[in-house]
């Protein structure tokens, strides 16, 4: 299974360590799925994560969101964009998640929005909350 984790679902993993986003993070580090994501969607993990409201939230430094940066690039597969999809969502910063599973051969988009990516149906890529996706991995 291939899959790109929409940023909502990693701040939620950072806030609390014993929800569904934060085992859809262990699962990919434990191989259970490939976690792919594109450059424009991994800077915007990074740019999210260091947000100063999210950083009172999770409590991690800016070195500390580094590493976890250095460990998220181990375990994703990059995907190039080589074909641009838009305008296919309501939500413009929703594009590029689209666009990394498209390109990517993802399956799936893991998002807490599933109503916001209901034009992933049209390119065979389904949408999932965080529950439902470890579900589906069972």
């Amino acid at each position: 299974m291939r899959a790109v984790v929409d940023t909502n679902v990693l701040v939620s993993a950072f806030r609390s360590r014993r929800g569904a986003s934060n085992r859809v993070l262990v699962a990919a580090a434990d191989g259970r799925f490939t976690m792919i994501a594109s450059v424009p969607v991994f800077l915007e993990y990074e740019e999210v994560l260091k947000r100063a409201e999210h950083r009172l939230q999770h409590g991690l430094s800016l070195d500390q969101i580094d590493e976890v940066r250095r460990h998220l690039s181990a375990i994703i597969e990059p995907v190039e964009v080589r074909f641009l999809w838009r305008p296919q969502l309501r939500d413009p910063s929703d594009e590029m998640v689209l666009e990394a599973a498209i390109n990517g051969g993802a399956e799936a988009i893991v998002t807490y929005n599933v109503a916001d990516f209901s034009a992933a149906a049209r390119f065979n890529v389904a949408t999932m909350t965080p529950q439902n996706f470890l579900n589906g991995l069972a």
